[in-house]
């Protein structure tokens, strides 16, 4: 079965772009004109990854994430916007979209990127004879997180986490105490170049946050190391 790629994006030689292209990379392409067409098609076909314009007739990129974030749809999103405005990037990250990209863009760069995306979305499926125990979880105060599961808790509530915050929250587990630049989370969780864009791991690492710390001017577990980067760590025992 191939992959399902939903674009949604108002201009029609964009849609025809992408669609081409990423029908000759081997992509199923289902596509939308207008937010509100694009939101429905995402509840219901359940594609693997949305294309997604910000600027939309009906409803907006941005209020579609939110809806779908909102909804639980966890797909994942690429945010495609015409505006250089550092604000809407970050507002798109915010919202729950897992990279966006400026236009004008080549359909190769997308191409990689929705790949990149999708690699990192995907949980291995391991024989049998060697499978994993999902049961098995990285546990720090009150944090517990199954990697296999794709699933974290915070005192014993389930976190609604995007893609890329599981990730992040979970390669900072998994380096415990280690100082890690922004670089290297880059590297790490995005899984390639973001042409030295470091801006979307502190919204991330904000986001975060928001999630497992009770103060985040004050924060227990995810602490920032200025002018290194950030590292996890579990609270101080009394």
């Amino acid at each position: 079965m191939k992959t399902k790629v939903l674009v949604v994006d108002d201009e029609q030689s964009i849609v025809t772009l992408l669609q081409y292209n990423l029908e000759q990379a081997g992509f199923e392409v289902i596509t939308a004109m207008d937010g509100e067409e694009g939101k429905r098609l995402a509840e219901q076909e359940s594609p693997n990854i949305i294309i997604l314009d910000l600027m939309l007739p009906q409803l907006d990129g941005m209020e579609v994430c939110k809806q779908l974030r909102q909804e639980k749809i966890m797909i994942p999103i690429l945010m495609l916007t015409a505006k250089e405005d550092e604000f809407d990037k970050i507002l798109g990250l915010e919202l729950g979209a897992d990279d966006y990209m400026v236009k004008p863009f080549s359909p190769r760069e997308v191409i990689a990127r929705v790949k990149a995306i999708l690699r990192r979305s995907q949980v291995p499926i391991e024989p049998a004879e060697e499978a994993v125990d999902e049961d098995v979880a990285i546990e720090i105060g009150s944090l517990k997180i199954y990697p296999e599961k794709y699933e974290a808790f915070f005192q014993g509530d389930l976190l609604e986490l995007t893609l890329k915050e599981f990730e992040l929250l979970l390669y900072l587990a998994q380096n415990k105490g280690r100082v890690l630049t922004r670089d290297q989370l880059l590297s790490a969780v995005w899984n390639y170049d973001f042409a030295g864009d470091t801006r979307i791991v502190d919204v991330h690492i904000s986001h975060l946050r928001e999630k497992v710390e009770k103060d985040t001017r004050k924060p227990v577990y995810i602490k920032t190391v200025r002018g290194l980067g950030y590292k996890l760590e579990g609270p101080k025992e009394e």
